[in-house]
């Protein structure tokens, strides 16, 4: 059976499509309409769907519209309550309402009685309790919002989603740490982990204040009451320089954040006494507070879902609805599930872009061997993230021996230089080098400490307070990459290369050849490795 989700009402809209168990493809709109996060998150933007990413999902299966058994939408009009006092609320839930129409428009082919409306925190919770790699696991979903609530925390069993609390609006920890962000300068619903990479730099001096303001409730939910900000810190516009006083602010929000995510972990865990635990949600994106979490909290495993904001709520929504069908889906292998093309089909772009290039025979050598000498290279190979985070499909890699290389990299995103990149290493490596975190991490969601001995020999990837988030690789998932870690490590000593993603502040992730050669021709990167092809730049 076939299962296409779609995630479209807020934003970072997204398609996943599931054939017969198995997850085929799954892409972020961002990713073909160049438009960071696909849109802006208002009411006025909820009836813009993921066109392109629905569209390639099936082209990819080479499916039709026609040919599918259901459409799963991630939201749930009749779900909300109109006294959540949000703005406009009622456009959103119009545009919602009407979604199987537009989708039918956008799909032509398409019945719009096939559309099924999965609840917001459902998807979420399918997303991760279907996905990972346990057959029975408590789930945490925790997020900005949904149709009326903004946290479910729950257990699976068999496939079997059982909701153990929620917490209605208008409490929410994702809504309060996406406000702190706004008064830190930043973009809401898109710049939070900023805030997280600010916190490193201060204290948590108003901890006790946010304790009285945000807290635990007894019921597995919280209460997140109205807070000053400005009594905190002076509110900053975009671009402007932020002081101690800001720091000191999102320190004491994120350690507030970590605080109350441990109580609702232990008061899952008293209620379901699973040993494993899955995430999803946007707050689960905040790798520090998941180290907290796993190094303090009562579960032996997390796993946490590599797209785990509102994009992969498309996959959670055609995961939920196999399941019902009696096709539950194995756990998800990879976050490599969106568009490739072959090494013939690279060529032939270079050749229409008259870039001359070479196809060595030892690519992993050739890369080593450029990153051994200081260059910093764009990585282009295989098929592209679904998620943020970029996990050597589409990066920007560098020698994590020169501490100058993290404002380098900084300067070719156009990026505030307070923000880390992050360290790549083999799994069979990472015990020697991190501590804390888990080992394997594959998709960069927690944070490690970064062993004292290993501190000046990698300082690129150090952040200011010693931790790093690391991916781990292993010559299974990723040979190529493997090769290269092996290679450099050598040729320089080191066993770790920087990775960062393949963008420019403000644009989406690379995500073709066409995006790979502008971002190479805009940016001072000196190599691009496309495939089995090496561009360099001329001297």
């Amino acid at each position: 059976m076939r299962f296409l989700g779609i995630n479209a009402v807020f934003h970072d809209p997204a398609a996943a499509l599931v054939v017969d168990g198995e997850v085929v493809a799954a892409a972020e709109e961002e990713r073909f309409s160049r438009r960071k996060h696909g849109k802006r998150p208002v009411p006025f933007s909820a009836w813009e769907l993921p066109e392109q990413a629905a569209a390639w999902c099936l082209a990819e299966a080479g499916l039709r519209p026609e040919d599918l058994d259901a459409v799963a939408y991630s939201y749930d009009p009749s779900l909300v309550r109109q006294e959540t006092g949000a703005p406009w609320e009622d456009l959103r839930t119009t545009y919602a309402t009407r979604a199987p129409n537009f989708l039918a428009t956008a799909l032509p082919g398409l019945d719009p009685a096939q559309v099924r409306f999965v609840p917001h925190h459902v998807a979420h919770a399918a997303s991760a309790g279907l996905a990972a790699p346990y057959d029975e696991c408590a789930v945490l979903v925790c997020d900005g919002r949904g149709e009326s609530v903004s946290h479910l925390a729950g257990h699976y069993r068999d496939g079997e989603l059982t909701t153990l609390a929620t917490q209605e609006l208008p409490h929410s920890l994702g809504l309060m740490y996406e406000d702190v962000t706004e008064h830190l300068g930043f973009m809401r619903s898109s710049d939070e982990y900023k805030v997280m990479a600010m916190a490193s730099y201060g204290t948590p001096r108003h901890l006790d204040v946010l304790r009285e303001l945000v807290a635990a409730t007894p019921e597995g939910g919280f209460r997140v009451e109205p807070i000053d900000w400005g009594g905190f810190a002076k509110r900053l516009g975009s671009g402007e320089r932020w002081t101690a006083d800001h720091a000191d602010l999102a320190a004491s929000v994120q350690a507030r954040l970590e605080e109350v995510l441990l109580d609702l972990a232990f008061w899952l865990h008293g209620r379901t006494g699973a040993r494993r635990l899955a995430m999803a949600g946007g707050v689960a994106l905040n790798c520090v507070a998941n180290t907290r979490l796993l190094a303090e909290g009562p579960f032996e495993d997390i796993w946490v879902q590599p797209a785990a904001g509102d994009s992969g709520t498309a996959l959670g929504g055609a995961l939920h609805l196999a399941q019902e069908h009696g096709e539950p889906a194995g756990p998800m292998r990879g976050a490599d599930l969106g568009r490739r093309w072959s090494d013939d089909e690279v060529a032939a772009w270079l050749d229409v872009a008259r870039v001359p290039y070479t196809r060595p025979r030892d690519l992993a050598g050739e890369v080593a061997a450029a990153l051994a000498d200081d260059r910093i290279v764009a990585w282009f190979q295989g098929r592209s993230e679904y998620g943020p985070r970029a996990l050597g499909r589409r990066s920007l890699l560098a020698h994590p021996g020169h501490v100058r290389n993290t404002e380098r990299l900084n300067d070719v995103k156009g990026r505030e230089q307070f923000r880390p990149v992050a360290p790549m290493v083999l799994e069979s490596r990472a015990r020697d080098i991190f501590g804390r975190g888990p080992v394997p991490s594959p998709y960069m969601l927690f944070v490690h400490d970064v062993r004292p001995e290993w501190r000046e020999r990698i300082p690129a990837v150090v952040h200011v307070d010693g931790t790093a988030r690391i991916q781990t690789v292993s010559p299974e998932s990723d040979p190529l990459m493997a090769g290269v870690l092996e290679r450099f490590e050598a040729l320089s000593g080191l066993p770790v290369v920087v990775n960062t993603s393949l963008n420019t502040a403000g644009r989406p992730m690379v995500d073709s050849p066409r995006d790979a050669l502008e971002c190479f021709g805009s940016a001072p990167v000196d190599v691009l490795v496309i495939g089995p092809c090496v561009v360099r730049r001329p001297a």
